[in-house]
């Protein structure tokens, strides 16, 4: 029989403990385990209750969250942690450093360790206890009930756009109608990403398996707040046999180099005097985010029209799933991840259900895809 998926609360506040308590009893499909003020406690209580996920504050007495990480690795605890700290503000490298330890994901609490406008986030918590919780369900052979994308928001057109440009682009909404493209895919010159909720993780995966004599750029979109890219990109040039850095505006477009959206900055690519750079703008919000990975799409078929490689992986809602579209039509290729290995089939599922996708991948084939492709002389 399915069930919910059973969440563990860790932290020391009282009341963050009743708030986040609320949130899961208010969401189908969840439901509290136990809460614990600390590490010591939570390691107590994961035998007794045996929670899918864990949501862990950093900031606690006795045994801290990068403490307990450590311990549950020694431990060999595979249920997933989700980061829910104000710590988060102020120390992307803790951040980093708590994902590098095994932590699924993290979210900051919006303002402070006792953040009593926590409800602010609960659409985005709630989205990756399902995801990742109903994952690691299922790994353990148990059903679960079929989720809710929380997130998933309509396509808002962009008005007042010139002709030909990116704006113009946007302003095109994804439709179900077939496409077809307008010229042949041509030799690989990009490849652009669009990825969210598990992307930490599948970059990790995908990025350590790249080929090192892969000559393509890569630009990436991970929906993550400002401040904690730079981090993020560091800690995935240590594993990456390719350059991997924070993208900033005038960046070249150079191959062997992979370029990471800031955080609330949009990216796009762009021609000047006759070489490609990346672009950084601080435009409205498209598909409920900055960076989007609708934006960086329509800019990639824009300049790079057919020599286009276009990914969309895990994640919710569906930033990215109507511009992948203009990559294809464009006669540029895609590849979506597939509903077995995404953490969250929302991105991904919306591109693949309007047509925008040519080919699923699971995350473990997608390092060897991508260069397969990219490699390939069309």
């Amino acid at each position: 029989m399915a069930e919910d998926v059973a969440v563990l609360i860790v932290d020391d506040s009282a009341l963050m403990r009743n708030l986040i308590g609320r949130m899961i009893e208010a969401t189908p499909g969840l439901v509290i385990a136990e809460k614990a003020m600390n590490g010591v406690f939570a390691l107590q209580k994961i035998p007794r209750v045996n929670p899918d996920i864990i949501v862990l504050d950093l900031e606690m007495p006795e045994m801290n969250g990068i403490e307990f990480l450590k311990e549950r690795k020694k431990l060999g605890i595979t249920i997933p942690v989700v980061i829910l700290s104000s710590i988060a503000a102020r120390g992307a490298e803790i951040t980093m450093e708590a994902l590098s330890l095994g932590a699924s994901d993290f979210i900051q609490k919006p303002s402070g360790s006792v953040s009593e406008d926590i409800h602010t986030v609960k659409d985005t918590l709630v989205g990756m206890l399902l995801g990742y919780g109903g994952q690691y369900r299922r790994s353990q052979g148990r059903k679960v009930v079929p989720a809710i994308d929380f997130t998933a928001k309509t396509i808002t057109p962009l008005t007042s756009a010139k002709p030909g440009s990116i704006s113009s682009i946007l302003g095109v909404s994804g439709s179900a109608k077939p496409l077809v493209p307008v010229r042949k895919p041509a030799k690989t010159e990009i490849v652009a990403i669009g990825i969210s909720t598990g992307g930490p993780d599948a970059l990790r995966i995908v990025f350590a398996n790249l080929d090192k004599d892969l000559k393509v750029p890569i630009v990436v979109v991970q929906h993550m707040p400002q401040g904690f890219t730079n981090e993020f990109a560091k800690s995935l040039d240590r594993l990456c046999p390719l350059d991997v850095k924070e993208a900033e505006d005038g960046d070249a477009i150079l191959p062997g180099r992979i370029l990471i959206a800031q955080g609330n900055k949009h990216l796009e690519v762009e021609r000047r005097n006759g070489a490609v750079v990346a672009h950084l703008s601080d435009a409205p919000l498209v598909s409920g985010h900055r960076p989007s990975a609708d934006v960086l799409f329509a800019s990639v078929a824009l300049v790079y029209q057919n020599h286009a490689l276009g990914v969309i992986m895990t994640g919710m809602g569906r930033d990215g799933a109507a511009q992948l579209g203009t990559i294809y039509k464009e006669g540029g290729m895609t590849l979506g991840q597939d509903e077995t290995s995404a953490v969250v089939y929302g991105m991904p599922r919306v591109a693949f259900e309007l047509g925008h996708v040519q080919e699923q991948v699971s995350l473990e084939k997608m390092a060897r895809r991508i260069c397969d492709v990219a490699k390939a002389q069309r």
